[in-house]
């Protein structure tokens, strides 16, 4: 087997596992975001996830 088919192979069995993996997570209820007191950590979450999908550049 070369080695292009064996990375395939592997990125494959990867792919289901995680796909198994996250079948399996349960989906946690969330609260809505309100201005007194739990505004902000929703706030920063979205701050966060900005950040780390523009690359932080």
């Amino acid at each position: 087997m070369s080695t292009g088919r064996l990375e395939a192979f592997s990125d494959g069995v990867l792919a289901i596992l995680i796909t198994i993996v996250v079948l399996e997570l349960e989906i946690p209820t969330v609260r809505a975001c309100t201005p007194c007191g739990r505004g902000l950590p929703c706030v920063l979450s979205f701050v966060d996830l900005g950040i780390s999908t523009t690359g932080a550049s």
